[in-house]
């Protein structure tokens, strides 16, 4: 699904938007679509104020679909977790730097799963779980941090060998960098390979397209979100291929922001319109490969952006498609298709795929 630049990720607008009334049976029109998403770039933009009040214009941290960033301590500390680069960054405006970063290290490190970008106090641990960066980061003694003593004492490791300052404007801003292994992009996707399974079986949706698609979309942040509100994993939007799957399956309205962030939930509905992309929008297209290719162009860009390099007319779009190898279709798609970022995306998830 289509996205367009990094936004501050604002988990309160989310839940505050959740509740706003969902399109029904009986408002269908695109102007919800706008309106909704104007509400939720607003409160995003209100809340970026703040901090910006607080950490200064060259300060505000942006998030995105492959970044997470919490805020805490009414917004003066923070952790942003790159999940491309693999480094988590725990930075501080707060007189008391060493007590704030190293709770920050502690609750980050023992998370079951990611929680609203604001919280005000402690996070709850349910130790029950296991951490989401479980097997991500691992202690001064290279070992997984599972429990509160383990993850206390590299805290303490950290802030005493790594803590650092810099100067921004009048404030001075005190932090540590932790990095995560440097395979985590693996240690995640493995967490979430049996929804990915299921749902490439219930689907018939090859495993590796699914995961590849999950990497390019999220690099693995079950909590991704983007400014056109694409959500989760892979990055489905409410309005368009999350509305489709509820109509395909009898449902009216669409699916609300909690349930798409749910990994289940979101693996699932990603799928099925990867389902409905392969058996609707592109049946007809013979190869596998060059279906295989108009799908991931067409899961980022929409299929009519795909058919439309070919033909205005459908049917003879895919016979011209089924006319060419799947090597020229590669080629036309990559050197033709409106959108850039479309052509990018079929040369990230192929390149994935070619390496899996």
């Amino acid at each position: 699904m289509k996205k367009n630049q990094k936004i501050i990720t604002l988990m309160i607008a989310i839940s505050l938007l959740t509740g706003c009334p969902s399109k029904n049976s009986v408002n269908h029109n695109n102007d919800y679509y706008v309106k909704d998403t104007n509400a939720f770039n607003i409160l995003i933009s209100q809340y970026a104020n703040n901090i910006e009040q607080i950490w200064g214009p060259k300060e505000v941290v942006i998030a995105g679909p492959k970044d997470y960033v919490q805020y805490e301590d009414n917004l003066k500390t923070r952790v942003h977790i790159n999940f491309v680069s693999g480094v988590i960054t725990f930075e501080t405006l707060s007189d008391t730097p060493l007590d704030n970063l190293k709770e920050a290290i502690v609750s980050t490190l023992l998370m079951s799963e990611p929680v609203d970008i604001i919280r005000h106090d402690k996070i709850s641990q349910d130790l029950s779980q296991e951490p989401f960066l479980y097997n991500q980061v691992l202690d001064q003694e290279r070992q997984p941090i599972r429990w509160n003593g383990r993850a206390s004492s590299f805290a303490d490791y950290v802030l005493s060998n790594n803590l650092m300052q810099r100067e921004s404007g009048s404030h001075q801003i005190t932090y540590v960098e932790i990095k995560l292994v440097p395979n985590h992009i693996n240690q995640r996707a493995r967490k979430f390979l049996p929804l990915i399974t299921e749902a490439s079986n219930r689907y018939f949706i090859d495993e590796r397209l699914i995961l590849a698609i999950i990497e390019v979309e999220s690099a693995f942040n079950p909590y991704a979100v983007s400014r056109t509100d694409a959500l989760g994993l892979m990055q489905v939007q409410q309005h368009t291929a999350g509305r489709d799957i509820f109509k395909l399956r009898g449902k009216s309205g669409e699916p609300s922001r909690k349930f798409l962030l749910d990994p289940r939930n979101n693996v699932d509905m990603g799928t099925a319109y990867l389902s409905l992309l392969k058996t609707k929008y592109l049946a007809g297209i013979n190869n596998p490969i060059s279906l295989r290719y108009a799908m991931i162009v067409s899961y980022n860009g929409g299929a009519g952006n795909v058919l439309r390099i070919f033909s205005n007319d459908r049917n003879e779009a895919i016979d011209i498609i089924n006319s060419m190898t799947p090597q020229q279709v590669y080629q036309r798609l990559v050197n033709s298709h409106v959108s850039q970022e479309s052509r990018n995306y079929l040369i990230k998830v192929s390149k994935i795929l070619d390496n899996k």
